[in-house]
């Protein structure tokens, strides 16, 4: 049990830290809204969410749905 524990804090203490950087990262995006600084399309705004979106399902997927490691055989 003490094994499944220490695995616990690990995933907690990283994904606190990563989910921070990540939050981070998505305050300093939101910079980039400033019209009177930056020259953009919504074309180019629908771009970067629709990029940001398709990486977020795909990591959630991962969390949801594990991979199945198994190798294939007949």
């Amino acid at each position: 049990m003490e094994k499944s524990k220490e695995k616990q804090e690990r995933f907690r203490r990283l994904a606190t830290a990563r989910t921070n950087s990540v939050l981070k990262t998505l305050n300093t995006l939101g910079h980039c809204s400033n019209r009177s600084a930056y020259h953009y399309s919504e074309e180019e705004v629908k771009k970067i969410f629709s990029e940001i979106e398709n990486a977020v399902r795909g990591v959630k997927s991962k969390f949801h749905y594990p991979r199945n490691n198994k190798k294939f055989s007949l």
